[in-house]
């Protein structure tokens, strides 16, 4: 079409064009044609500036945006007993759970020391692992020959009533099943065998793991005998805590604790007293208990929450009421440590962040392009980043930027697009706003 030369021919393109509500009634028609003649006049003729308002340079719309706003997740809330004590620390998840996770992350009941039972028995196995050190997990180690005065022992742990494990006269087998036969099963006859083959008496092991309890800063344990059934074999949990970690650092020790069972040469088939193996993670360590409110568990756990690795937890409950209860209460605190992950829902798809507008009344919007979560630890915050472009086309679908969501060590991110077309002015808006046009 060819820019009008005459006053009839521009009111004919009027007629013609899109039009924008009027002032209402004919005076407020004949209002408007008087001021486009007036206009067209005064910039010397009509047809140089219709041709000049068509195709003029629009003003830039106008571009609004805020980031959206995230809310943290729940608060974790941990599940201690109420009874005795227990205290856990966690490896692996600093960057959820803060640096002071690997010290104490759970804790009720004090620091006090208490009985520790067969839990003494893993001191045993490390004191004389030190001695006769074994070359990792699968090494069998030293052949372990068993006295007539060792066979004896069975008689006598068996009139008090105490756990032990068969052997009989002449028995002989590597170090490994030894260790195996006292702590799975938690065999006090084998525990004070061991001990007197390590270091020639019961009284000589104890002088030994006492050193051993000092060289490594063990300073609140007390041991009296190989196997714990004595009362004042006594550690805290701060210590035990620690004797778990040495426990758990040794391979050998490690790999046996482990295992369910295991059959060895004159015992038979031993199976471990441990039965939350398996069970949220825990791979380890040893049971101990001298009757009703005095059950123990020391305990080490490779938990999945979500995040990479699994977290390290090294921990121990001490003085539960039963055998069941107490491996409740572990359970319990554990699974609370696992809920307190989660994946937070922080952006939605097309979820509004801002708008677009145009002088001449055209409008859309910007809106996330997907869904958002981050996985994160109880109610840690969230910080938003909005990071947006000066749009190229103003085309619906067209991406002018970004979300970052931040919790912890976790990201998410979505893109800003827009949502809706952005619509040409008519000629009318173009000829009554020249004072709007480039």
């Amino acid at each position: 079409m060819t820019a009008p030369d005459t006053l009839a021919d521009f009111s004919n393109l009027l007629e013609e064009a899109p039009r924008e509500p009027a002032p209402a009634g004919r005076g407020g028609r004949i209002a408007l044609i008087v001021f486009l003649v007036v206009l067209l006049a005064t910039l010397g003729g009509g047809g140089a500036y219709v041709w000049w308002a068509s195709s003029a340079a629009l003003p830039a719309p106008r571009v609004t945006s805020q980031a959206p706003v995230a809310s943290p997740g729940a608060p974790a809330s941990l599940v201690v007993p109420a009874d005795g004590s227990l205290r856990l620390s966690v490896d692996g998840g600093e960057q959820y759970l803060g640096p002071d996770a690997s010290g104490v992350f759970a804790s009720s009941g004090g620091d006090d020391a208490r009985p520790i039972a067969s839990i003494a028995k893993l001191v045993t196995a490390l004191v004389v692992l030190d001695a006769h050190p074994l070359q990792g997990a699968d090494d069998p180690g030293p052949t372990v020959s068993f006295t007539e005065a060792d066979t004896d022992l069975y008689d006598r742990f068996y009139v008090q009533g105490v756990t032990i494990a068969k052997m009989p006269d002449g028995t002989r087998m590597p170090l490994h099943d030894a260790l195996a036969t006292m702590l799975l099963p938690s065999a006090s006859n084998y525990a004070v065998a061991i001990a007197r083959w390590g270091f020639g008496s019961e009284g000589a092991y104890v002088d030994a793991a006492r050193s051993w309890l000092r060289d490594n800063g063990l300073n609140d344990t007390r041991i009296v005998d190989a196997t714990g059934i004595d009362s004042r074999n006594t550690s805290t949990p701060g210590d035990l805590v620690a004797l778990g970690r040495l426990a758990a650092a040794n391979p050998a020790i490690a790999a046996i604790t482990s295992m369910r069972s295991i059959s060895v040469t004159g015992a038979g088939t031993v199976t471990n007293t441990n039965d939350l193996l398996g069970t949220l993670g825990v791979d380890g360590l040893k049971t101990g208990n001298l009757g009703d409110g005095t059950f123990n568990l020391l305990f080490t756990a490779s938990l999945d929450v979500g995040i990479g690795s699994p977290l390290k937890i090294t921990g121990v409950r001490l003085g539960g009421a039963t055998h069941d209860s107490t491996d409740g209460d572990v359970a319990r605190v554990l699974q609370s440590i696992s809920d307190g992950f989660h994946d937070l829902q922080v952006g939605s798809l097309g979820e509004t962040i801002g708008t677009i507008t145009t002088p001449w009344g055209s409008e859309a919007e910007l809106v996330l392009a997907k869904n958002a979560e981050v996985r994160t630890w109880s109610d840690t915050p969230v910080t938003v980043t909005l990071d947006t472009v000066t749009p190229r086309t103003y085309a619906d679908g067209e991406t002018v930027g970004s979300v970052t969501w931040t919790a912890g060590p976790q990201t998410a991110t979505a893109d800003v697009k827009i949502a809706g077309a952005i619509e040409e002015p008519t000629l009318l808006w173009r000829l009554t706003h020249p004072g709007e046009l480039g």
